[in-house]
């Protein structure tokens, strides 16, 4: 499929079916910490980058191949939200089942009316809030230009006062950036305005384009979980797991997956295992499969190896 990929399980989303509108990378922002790596050009200009249709046509098919989805989640290959006909999909979607939908965002488009207007039959959104002020939101989310710091304030604050789903901002926390007291105290007082339902923790378990990303100290996250509180309900990360086992072809699912974000090799394992239980030699060998297929390249990030697409 083109579009559509998974399920992948999260704590967050259990069993979600993930739908992928944007060709790489297509982003609002530059993040330090992206696990999709640097943008190369900002994408700032809402289009229907591929046939809505056909998007629609995928989803309800993988509806029909796969069972047990808890979610089917709106996700891009950069900002979620520069695909016009989001609303539509949504839509359309919710007529067909009565899976829950979500949207996981950056949240810099959240000023535009029209914006807020097709995220409203969503379930749930997840906009990111990395920052509580401009010197932050500079360092980390290195917006494009025109996507200041207040207007993206603005644009989640006035969301919430319009949306009736669930509200889960997303906080990417990050050692040495973001995570002193006085970062988290200016993030609080952001969050307890934009009131949203719960606040998720991140950390940057996954490969970043920039070396100074790293992991914060437990004490900190520990720290962040209390002056977050403050303002709303926090989540303390947690990963999920990957499941293969419904997957027809390991290899396309397994580069679904990739091609989206870095696969962990632990985790990999640990999800083949799951298919072929007690079989450590099946599972070596279905990944040296993978490995000569020549798709994939290995990558370090702390302690931990990654699976990422080979640079074509």
């Amino acid at each position: 499929m083109k579009y559509v990929f998974g399920p992948v399980s999260s704590k967050r989303l259990g069993q979600s079916l993930g739908v992928d509108l944007l060709p790489p990378k297509s982003c609002t922002w530059n993040c330090v910490y992206c696990q999709l790596g640097r943008t190369k050009r900002f994408e700032t200009e809402r289009r229907e980058f591929f046939p809505r249709q056909e998007i629609l046509d995928e989803i309800v098919e993988a509806l029909q191949n796969n069972t047990g989805i808890d979610w089917i989640t709106f996700v891009g290959s950069g900002e979620t939200t520069l695909y016009k006909g989001l609303g539509w999909l949504i839509h359309e979607v919710k007529q067909r089942t009565s899976i829950p939908v979500a949207v996981i965002t950056n949240g810099s488009l959240l000023h535009l009316p029209e914006v807020r207007q097709e995220l409203l039959e969503a379930d749930a959104v997840l906009p990111s809030l990395n920052a509580g002020s401009e010197e932050l939101y500079l360092r980390i989310d290195r917006p494009a230009p025109g996507f200041g710091f207040l207007q993206h304030i603005e644009g989640l604050r006035q969301f919430r006062q319009e949306y009736t789903g669930k509200l889960w901002v997303e906080v990417m926390l990050i050692a040495g950036l973001n995570d002193s007291d006085e970062a988290l105290e200016d993030l609080a007082r952001v969050l307890a305005d934009i009131r949203p339902d719960t606040v998720h923790l991140v950390v940057p378990t996954r490969p970043a384009p920039e070396s100074f990303v790293g992991l914060p100290e437990e004490e900190r996250v520990l720290r962040a979980v209390f002056i977050l509180s403050k303002a709303a309900h926090v989540v303390h990360p947690v990963k999920g797991t990957m499941n293969l086992k419904g997957a027809s072809d390991l290899l396309e699912a397994v580069t679904s997956i990739a091609v989206r974000h870095p696969v962990q090799e632990r985790e990999l394992e640990t999800a083949l295992l799951d298919c072929f239980p007690g079989d450590h030699e099946a599972v070596r060998q279905a990944m040296d499969a993978m490995l000569a297929s020549g798709r994939f390249d290995k990558v370090t990030q702390g302690s931990e190896l990654y699976w990422i697409m080979k640079a074509v």
